[in-house]
């Protein structure tokens, strides 16, 4: 298994955790104890609120997974939104270490970047640097930034240096900077249902309307595409989408074809036998990856949902690993081609 959604907590913001004055931040308990406190968490000692390298291998070992890619945890994504004095730093801090880590387990990890979002122009510059790190393959984009064509312009500079690159953009549900995020509070009943499954899958859904029947990806055909999640809800929706196009817009290609002719790929966390089934049977299993959260429940899920789904041996090995490989394989690290020119 090649895990293409591993997310990480990295220990290099633990002093800026400190500074912050609402959560998540670092701070002392009633008992006088260093805690993390994360919003609608509770507390969580210092010992255990980070990521630790031996840990994480030790697992991917008990359960078959070769590579891990790793990525900046949702929670922590503050970093990104922060004035660029403070995220500047803090990206290249926890990008420099995301590097350190694969640099010294060759073979086992692979990662995406974080960026400084406040200032685009300072995120692309970010982006051009990490991809001349060891282990780097791209970066992650929050899912706000593509909720519509119009919303998406401001991505253009980072699709500009991942189509360069050949690299991967890992798009994840979460917040531009200034968004308010997340869309549900937290004295809703069911509240993490509603933003954890339903905001989030109709979000993505909203983010591959975007990409696969806009042509907003035609200037970047060197760029691979990773939305987590199976794309939101499409295999379940695209019927529907069809239908509606067949009556409002009959000489239009339906959406079933263009979402299947799209070069955007979709990882399978969280989800079941099932919804992988209808996956397959819309985008084809050689454009869906292997997703588990980076944590042992997410590993387990997945490796039984794969395992349930009736999708044939082919289609399960091409999920589990080849695409991945392939696409990793395409990255071309800053200053390659220009050695390979000379």
């Amino acid at each position: 298994m090649i895990d293409m959604h591993a997310h990480w907590k990295p220990a290099e913001v633990a002093d800026a955790l400190r500074a912050r004055t609402k959560e998540p931040r670092i701070l002392r308990n009633a008992d006088g104890v260093e805690v993390l406190k994360m919003p609608r968490m509770g507390e969580e000692a210092l010992a255990t609120a980070f990521d630790d390298v031996d840990v994480h291998l030790t697992r991917m070992d008990r359960q078959g997974v070769e590579i891990s890619v790793l990525s900046l945890v949702g929670g922590f994504c503050w970093i990104e939104a922060q004035p660029m004095d403070v995220a500047g730093p803090l990206c290249r801090r926890v990008n420099d270490q995301l590097s350190a880590i694969c640099q010294e387990h060759p073979g086992r990890f692979a990662a995406f970047a974080a960026l400084p979002l406040t200032d685009m122009t300072a995120a692309a510059a970010e982006l051009e640097r990490v991809l001349a790190l060891p282990g780097m393959i791209g970066a992650q984009i929050p899912g706000n930034l593509f909720l519509t064509r119009d919303d998406a312009e401001a991505a253009r500079p980072l699709l500009e240096v991942a189509n360069r690159h050949h690299a991967v953009l890992f798009i994840h549900h979460g917040p531009r900077p200034g968004d308010a995020f997340p869309k549900v509070g937290g004295g809703t009943d069911n509240a993490r249902r509603r933003n954890g499954t339903l905001d989030m899958q109709a979000s993505l859904s909203s983010v591959m309307v975007t990409l696969c029947l806009t042509d907003f990806l035609a200037p970047y055909p060197d760029v691979t595409i990773q939305v987590h999640n199976l794309g939101g809800n499409i295999p379940y929706e695209v019927e529907r989408m069809d239908h509606r196009s067949l009556l409002d817009t009959p000489d239009e290609e339906l959406p079933s074809s263009r979402f299947r002719k799209a070069k955007v790929f979709v990882d399978c966390n969280s989800f079941g036998p099932r919804a992988i089934e209808a996956a397959v049977s819309l985008y084809g299993a050689e454009r869906i990856v292997c997703g588990t959260d980076g944590s042992a429940f997410g590993v387990d899920w997945t490796r039984k949902a794969l395992a349930d789904a009736q999708i044939g041996e082919d289609a399960r090995e091409q999920i589990l690993h080849r695409n991945a490989t392939a696409m990793m394989a395409r990255v071309v690290r800053a200053g390659e081609r220009e050695k390979a020119a000379a």
